[in-house]
């Protein structure tokens, strides 16, 4: 059993280290012609973020008027309590007068108060005065009583009413908050790593006249032409025409750690991986050499590795570093500290943003932004992950 696992273990690794990934050639000429097309796609890129950007502050400002009727609303039931309060007393007091006023006028020691009082009177006009004093002050507080107890009803079924619609205006609260949560988490995954379009702009034709300054042939893939050209300038020096030592393996960047976000999630390049040791040493994935290195527009620090797996590039990024301890045209293996992890750039938290792709929007890297998405590989094919989000790895 021991040697048939072997045998699986390295025919695993040979198909993942050996087997060949897709790289579509490309001449210079189609290259410049993607430039030119390439122009377009960032600024409705960029028109989309600005979008969602105008959408998030509408939210927020929707937010803002809920949270301020609701706080209008908050008010009005205090007052209402108290009205309701105020009301409450006052038909106590009216109740207790008609029952003093009744006790008088009810029977008294054994006197019958109410026909004493009708019956004193001097003559028949002063009766009928009276009968009618006692009348009117029964009735008046009946209907004091009754106008208060109407009150009371009315200010409670209010009072249920202000609540039913502070109960509709935080739920559409959290509605709100869940779309703004959505939307910024689809401009996170546009801006992640995402440089701003003046300077796509700028290395898409640096790139462009980077292979053309290698003297690549108007129909010589540039793949294998940048290749060519490592082999015969490989003692250069110059950090992007390096050849890199062959891949021998892949390996975690952490020595511990969990994957926070998943490849391709909401449209997410990379995936993002965590520790509760937030600058934890972060390693290559691979033995290659460093192809660049550099703040992004939001402030990250970014690393990028060029790896030779078979005879083809790839490309490995790690981006929100805190620090980084290595230089532009250095031979890394997988056992170099080449930075810690950070919350660098536009991030909310510490972690490291793992991309590998088979090319590069920096110079020399062969292509435009838009293709780079594009060649974006799942890290699970190269790299082994737990399965699940937040389940630990203990070795590399």
């Amino acid at each position: 059993m021991k040697k048939i696992k072997i045998l699986f273990s390295g025919i695993f690794v040979f198909v993942v280290l050996f087997s060949p990934f897709t790289v579509q050639a490309k001449t210079i000429s189609e290259f410049e012609a993607e430039v030119e097309q390439f122009t377009q796609d960032l600024e409705d890129k960029q028109n989309q973020i600005d979008l969602n950007d105008q959408e998030v502050a509408q939210i927020q400002a929707n937010i803002e008027n809920i949270q301020s009727q609701i706080s209008s609303l908050e008010n009005e039931m205090a007052v209402l309590e108290d009205e309701i309060a105020a009301s409450n007393q006052e038909i106590e007091q009216k109740s207790q007068q008609s029952k003093e006023l009744f006790q008088y006028l009810q029977i008294s020691e054994g006197e019958n108060a109410y026909m004493e009082y009708i019956f004193g009177a001097t003559d028949i006009t002063d009766m009928v005065y009276r009968m009618a004093i006692v009348e009117q002050l029964t009735e008046y507080n009946n209907q004091v009583m009754e106008e208060l107890t109407q009150l009371v009803e009315q200010n409670k079924a209010k009072k249920e009413e202000l609540n039913q619609k502070q109960g509709e205006l935080e739920t559409l609260t959290t509605e709100l908050e869940n779309e703004q949560a959505k939307i910024n988490a689809e401009s996170q995954a546009i801006r992640e790593a995402m440089p701003a379009v003046e300077e796509q702009l700028k290395e898409a034709k640096a790139n462009l006249e980077y292979y053309q300054g290698l003297g690549c042939g108007a129909n010589e893939d540039i793949y294998a032409c940048q290749v060519r050209y490592d082999r015969e300038h490989a003692s250069s020096g110059n950090g992007s025409t390096v050849l890199p030592p062959s891949v021998s393996g892949f390996y975690r960047p952490m020595q511990s750690g969990y994957v926070t976000q998943n490849w391709m999630n909401a449209g997410h390049l990379g995936m993002d991986l965590s520790n509760t040791d937030k600058t934890i040493e972060i390693y290559p994935i691979a033995t290659g050499v460093v192809f660049k290195k550099y703040y992004d527009s939001a402030g990250a620090l970014v690393l990028k590795i060029r790896h030779n797996v078979n005879g083809t590039y790839l490309y490995s990024t790690y981006a929100h570093l805190s620090a980084w301890y290595v230089n532009e045209g250095d031979i890394v293996t997988p056992n170099t500290v080449i930075g810690r992890m950070g919350n660098t750039g536009y991030s909310f938290g510490a972690h490291l943003h793992l991309e590998i792709t088979t090319c590069d929007w920096n110079r020399g890297g062969g292509c435009t932004w838009a293709e780079y998405q594009e060649s974006t590989i799942n890290p699970r094919q190269y790299v082994s992950f737990p399965s699940a989000l937040r389940v630990w790895w203990y070795d590399r």
